[in-house]
């Protein structure tokens, strides 16, 4: 019975575990960059610092008005850059204006 359990334990904290192939969208953040200008004709566009309990890590967007393109990066204090995402038909929203109001 405790055989069954341990390895019941074990199947179900594995299947948490990502699949090697999310491995594959990562690499140095220099690499990534230069792929995305190469291929895609991307340049940066927007980003920010994402902070967490762990770590602090950026979060960049990346563009290209040329061929509509765009990339989400996530890059980890030591240098390694993640796509989280990538798509086509990229726009740019309006820019939006201050709202006169009342103090309060």
């Amino acid at each position: 019975m405790f055989k069954y359990l341990i390895f019941a334990c074990l199947t179900l904290g594995l299947a948490g575990i990502p699949p090697p192939a999310a491995a594959a969208n990562c690499g140095p953040r220099d690499a990534v960059i230069e792929s995305l200008k190469s291929k895609y004709a991307e340049h940066f566009t927007a980003g920010g610092l994402q902070k967490t309990r762990a770590a602090q890590s950026i979060m960049e967007i990346w563009s290209s008005p040329d061929t509509g393109t765009f990339t989400v990066l996530l890059t980890s204090p030591n240098g390694i850059s993640c796509v989280v995402a990538a798509g086509t038909d990229f726009f740019e929203g309006p820019e939006v204006s201050p709202v006169d109001g009342t103090a309060s």
